[in-house]
């Protein structure tokens, strides 16, 4: 399969290489951690928490070949847009609820728990009787070209890596309102929704509250 994955308006789209991951760590420094709902709300410096941890969990995602690079074709290497994605299999949530449990308790491990608990909840691998599933981790746009359709075109380009890798699904936690929306407008189905008012911890506080329109968590799958 090659590398590049199509070029549009200036932007084209590759599968991302572990000699990416110095560039992307910094753009996602500047762009994804204080616009995604849950991060930019906190008012704390989420890049920083559990750093290494998520340093080698991502990096092992672009090892499978399963992450994307969208970059400006007028500007050689400048990095535009991304999405981290890697295989999911069911022994993963009873990993992941082990992992989430043991974080420290700052925002990432807060996000970490409420993950743990969609995925347990919403079980794809049982409802669909499926082995494996693609899971799009991250997936962010510069503020530059957003509006522009970008996000879709590295959704979609990632469906069809998923397909040629062989995933009967791909899936995605949508924490914010426009993300779910574009994944919609790309045939993917809401399976599982959760209110942040309705989430809260043991001493009955709301634990995220990001600004309107961002009211829901949302599990987006499409069959591949």
């Amino acid at each position: 399969m090659s590398t590049n994955l199509g070029s549009k308006d200036g932007v084209l789209i590759r599968i991302m290489k572990v000699s990416d991951y110095p560039e992307l760590k910094n753009f996602m420094g500047k762009n994804f951690f204080n616009s995604e709902p849950l991060c930019a709300s906190s008012g704390e410096n989420v890049q920083r928490h559990h750093e290494e941890e998520n340093d080698k969990y991502h990096i092992s995602m672009i090892e499978q070949g399963t992450c994307l690079l969208a970059l400006d074709e007028t500007q050689p290497g400048r990095i535009v847009g991304f999405v981290l994605a890697g295989a999911q299999y069911p022994s993963d949530l009873e990993k992941h609820r082990k992992e989430a449990m043991e974080m420290e308790q700052n925002v990432w491990g807060r996000i970490c728990v409420l993950l743990s608990k969609v995925e347990i909840d919403a079980n794809v691998f049982e409802r669909y009787k499926a082995a494996k599933a693609l899971y799009s981790h991250i997936t962010n746009v510069h503020t530059s070209m957003r509006g522009k359709g970008l996000g879709g075109r590295l959704a979609a380009a990632l469906m069809e890596v998923g397909r040629q890798q062989g995933f009967p699904l791909m899936i995605a936690y949508c924490t914010s309102y426009y993300s779910a929306r574009q994944k919609e407008s790309l045939g993917m189905e809401c399976v599982y929704s959760l209110a942040y008012a309705d989430y809260k911890n043991d001493k009955g506080e709301v634990v995220f509250k990001p600004e309107a329109p961002h009211t829901h968590l949302r599990l987006m799958l499409i069959k591949l």
